[in-house]
């Protein structure tokens, strides 16, 4: 375990931020992390994992942690699921495709999205109609103050919409090192009635569909809509997808009758912040190299050399005409470092 200084974060971020960090470290095992966490000279540390979901507006004074645990094991398993114990560090969409190799169900719809396992649970992902808390068993995290592994079952977490107690009264207390997962081994549930899944397996010719056509057809459509981090800087959804009640929804949609909307049930109705974002003029739109994706509202990018506070001021001001136009107000979905 060596402590490094002045390391440029450029290639730790997806947005390509070339933040810096004043001391950093990477940590490949459980007692590294446990030697770290008890450096008395750093008392002040960030997190940092696959990356995905963070944007570094300042360099770091912190010591930087890049936690690259790895491993995939079989922790239970009968007839019909198998439970899958997997490290912090393992690349999330490596994981899916890993589990279909193998013809286990439960993560296809969750195709490409960017980052590492251990910030799965922080954020409960999802995408096309699944959330990690579908098949989430439960996770080990490690407690930052005493250096002991605790177990989280799927309740004591918490989940909700991007949400879960890691990011809230749990935040900065402890460091998720492995989650566990329940996937189904036969007699798939495949979910294809979310977004244009169905619409792609038709364009693929599919009529029958496998858990592995519809990773295709996610990994397709994603494509389709959501730039690269590896040709153009950006941290996927940068906003959540708002979710008002149906009687602020009937207000808006008064005023704007194509307005798209998904029932949460419960009074509530989730309206896709990308259409919010479009609908106020900043598809597209660039503020030197800081710009809002020409194929995808929701997406912030970084085309080149913008800085974070350059990526920050852009989504705040459209966080301030979101409200202005429809009384709404959009949270990011990213870890907004400043």
């Amino acid at each position: 375990m060596k402590i490094l200084e002045n390391i440029s974060l450029k290639a730790y971020n997806t947005f390509g931020i070339a933040a810096k960090a004043k001391h950093f470290v990477e940590v490949t095992g459980l007692l590294q992390l446990q030697k770290v966490l008890q450096l008395s000279a750093f008392p002040n540390r960030l997190i940092l994992g696959g990356g995905s979901n963070i944007l570094l507006t300042k360099d770091i004074e912190a010591l930087v942690v890049h936690l690259n645990l790895k491993g995939i094991s079989v922790y239970d398993e009968d007839d019909d699921t198998i439970v899958l114990k997997v490290m912090a560090g393992e690349n999330w969409h490596e994981l899916v495709l890993w589990t279909l190799e193998r013809d286990y169900g439960g993560l296809e719809n969750l195709s490409l999205i960017p980052g590492n396992v251990g910030t799965a649970p922080i954020q409960n992902i999802g995408a096309y109609g699944v959330e990690l808390q579908d098949i989430f068993v439960g996770c080990e995290a490690m407690n930052v103050e005493n250096q002991e592994l605790e177990d989280f079952s799927k309740e004591d977490c918490q989940f909700g919409y991007r949400d879960s107690i890691f990011k809230n009264e749990a935040k900065g207390k402890y460091i998720v090192t492995s989650i566990r997962i329940r996937l189904t081994k036969k007699n798939h549930n495949l979910r294809t009635f979310y977004g244009a899944i169905e619409e792609q397996l038709k364009e693929m010719a599919v009529v029958s569909p496998t858990i592995q056509d519809i990773s295709e057809a996610v990994i397709a459509i994603r494509k389709r809509k959501l730039p690269d981090p590896e040709r153009i800087g950006n941290s996927g959804s940068f906003f959540k997808n708002p979710v008002v009640s149906k009687k602020v929804f009937e207000g808006i949609r008064k005023k704007n009758p194509q307005v798209p909307f998904y029932d949460m049930g419960e009074n509530l109705i989730k309206i896709p912040a990308g259409w919010l974002i479009e609908q106020c003029g900043f598809k597209g739109k660039r503020q030197g190299d800081a710009g809002v994706h020409d194929k995808q509202a929701l997406v912030l990018v970084n085309y080149g050399t913008a800085t974070g506070e350059e990526v920050l001021n852009l989504a705040t001001e459209i966080q301030k005409e979101v409200e202005a136009k429809f009384g709404i107000a959009i949270a990011p979905e990213v870890n907004i470092i400043k």
